[in-house]
């Protein structure tokens, strides 16, 4: 049997921005994971099967932004959103997408100084 994304690859392998979805054929979970992880984008991606412990195996698998479980395009305000390889910058959403303003910086006061003697003993 030929790998139904060698039929076309641009719809499966290119990111589109459309309501397309695909579905795949694979003979087993090896190359489920293979054909879900051969794109240059991974911004999402599903998993449908009645076996969770199964989908959560499989989703850890999937490098990717956002893995759904037997649903499809579920977003979250709470939650991060954005992509790994080419598909995209940084997060979006939930704290995580907040933390892409902020600069961060550690300030250390010390009270009570003492000398160190850093360099050894002044001659």
């Amino acid at each position: 049997m030929q790998a139904s994304w060698k039929l076309a690859p641009a719809l499966v392998q290119d990111e589109g921005f459309g309501p397309v979805i695909t579905v795949e054929r694979f003979t087993s979970e090896e190359e489920a994971i293979k054909l879900a992880n051969d794109s240059i984008y991974e911004l999402s991606g599903g998993v449908w099967t009645q076996d969770i412990a199964k989908a959560a195996r499989c989703a850890k698998r999937m490098p990717m932004g956002t893995v759904w479980i037997n649903d499809v395009n579920n977003y979250f305000p709470q939650a991060p959103w954005g992509g790994y390889k080419q598909s995209g910058f940084g997060r979006e959403l939930g704290t995580t997408g907040l933390e892409e303003y902020q600069e961060r910086k550690h300030i250390f006061t010390n009270l009570q100084p003492e000398k160190m003697n850093w360099f050894g003993a002044s001659k």
